[in-house]
């Protein structure tokens, strides 16, 4: 059975955006999706968010597909490098993740203490990399959190990473009118092979 867990972002959840879209159009296509809700959403921390994942994916196999939003990104990359060495999952999608954000991000003390683990806390893109061979990175050419160029390098330089890049979507949340984004479906039915 082909699993796909789909990871929020900050200050969101599985109601908002573009994953009530998706949830309908991969069941649709015989997919069984999870959207998990993470907790604490307004103060997002690693340990809860990665264990969260963890505890609902189960025994991932090539058969499981991730599909994250902005710190949802970090979440998978995070849950992907604890997982023991041989296991491989069957892609992975992130949409407008972030290793560096744009100033406007981090505005105020608490939205920076919020970041600075995020930012701190190591990634082993080494590790990451052994967990699939289909990563793809979709980016939006007026996002205002996330600096492509910076971003687009280190997703396609560390982990070979598809790269696409849509025009005017901001950071694909509600605010920016985002409630579909037909790339993500197109890449998944692409890696799922279906």
């Amino acid at each position: 059975m082909k699993r796909v867990f789909l990871v929020h972002g900050w200050e969101g959840s599985p109601e908002n955006c573009w994953f009530p879209w998706l949830k309908r159009e991969l069941e649709a296509r015989g997919f069984e999706v999870y959207a998990p809700a993470m907790p604490d959403t307004d103060h997002p921390k690693i340990e809860p968010w990665v264990s969260t994942l963890k505890e609902q994916v189960g025994e991932p196999d090539e058969g499981t597909y991730l599909i994250g939003h902005s710190i949802g990104c970090q979440t998978i990359m995070r849950y992907l490098q604890g997982l023991p060495e041989d296991t491989r999952v069957g892609g992975v999608i992130f949409v407008a993740g972030w290793i560096s954000l744009t100033p406007m991000a981090t505005r105020d003390e608490k939205d920076k203490k919020i970041v600075e683990p995020w930012y701190n806390e190591p990634l082993y893109f080494d590790k990451i990399k052994q967990k699939t061979d289909n990563f793809v990175a979709i980016f939006s050419d007026d996002d205002p959190y996330v600096p492509q160029e910076k971003n687009v390098n280190t997703y396609k330089e560390k982990l070979g990473a598809k790269i696409i890049v849509e025009s005017g979507k901001g950071h694909f949340s509600d605010d920016d009118g985002v409630t579909e984004i037909p790339i993500v479906l197109d890449e998944i039915v692409r890696m799922s092979g279906d």
